[in-house]
């Protein structure tokens, strides 16, 4: 299978999906971020100084899946249908666990803006509480899910 990016001369380029049927699609993404459990205990009881973190974050979250066709070089401008964000304070493993669904109906995938959006929302998270904790990390940014177009569906396996 050749290089969708680039073209016979070796050329990056967008993909013409004009030919493409619109079919509904969907992804979802998920990501944590890791940080003092004292971090995670601030940002739970509402006590960091630059505001909700949570709610900020899911915010961007959104915004950076609206435009990730101006982020990301070769991707199609989609309109998308939906935009879900669910930050999940995580106690045990003091993280905050991110998960993206992006819906549209449309030429092609939406996998970008479901990882664009895990993406964004950590970074915020980390912008908000580095002040409190620069140990932070952010990390297993993972597409599971995917559905809708010529491939059909992909769900991750278990952990490779």
């Amino acid at each position: 299978m050749g290089l969708t990016h680039l073209d016979e001369k070796g050329n990056a380029r967008m993909v013409d999906v004009s030919e493409k049927d619109f079919t509904v699609r969907e992804a979802v993404a998920v990501g944590k971020v890791l940080m003092k459990p004292e971090t995670l205990e601030m940002i739970m009881g509402g006590n960091m100084p630059k505001g909700d973190v949570l709610a900020t974050a899911r915010i961007a979250g959104i915004m950076a899946a609206k435009r990730t066709w101006e982020l990301i070089p070769m991707c199609h401008q989609i309109p998308l249908d939906g935009i879900k964000i669910e930050l999940s304070p995580n106690p045990e493993k003091a993280c905050v666990e991110i998960h993206a669904t992006a819906k549209c109906s449309w030429k092609t995938g939406v996998e970008m803006e479901a990882l664009t959006a895990v993406s964004v929302a950590g970074l915020t998270i980390y912008d908000m509480c580095k002040a409190v904790d620069k140990e932070m990390i952010i990390g297993d940014i993972t597409l599971v899910k995917k559905t809708g177009g010529k491939s059909g569906e992909y769900l991750r396996k278990a952990d490779i």
